[in-house]
């Protein structure tokens, strides 16, 4: 069952991605953090979320929690919205 993450985007809407098939997230700096995807070739799918200023991998941990929670919840419920603990700016794919 697909799960997805919907994030609030500053002055925009929201931005759902999968939590499925996650291979690592990583907090890469204080303003960004990857969500890298398992991937049948070497260059796999890479999330980077841009976040108001975070130090010490607490915006990677949120992430961490919110896609634990989301994995927990029924198959009815494949979208679980998030509230992150500082403004996100975007989401992209690469």
């Amino acid at each position: 069952m697909e799960k997805f993450l919907s994030f609030p985007i500053s002055g925009s809407t929201t931005q759902l991605f999968s939590v499925t098939g996650i291979a690592i997230i990583e907090q890469t700096a204080a303003t960004t953090t990857t969500i890298a995807y398992k991937a049948g070739n070497a260059s796999g799918d890479i999330i980077t979320i841009t976040h108001a200023s975070v130090a010490n991998d607490d915006f990677r941990d949120f992430v961490q929690k919110q896609v634990a929670a989301a994995l927990q919840t029924p198959w009815t419920q494949p979208v679980l919205e998030v509230t992150p603990p500082v403004a996100v700016s975007n989401i992209a794919l690469a």
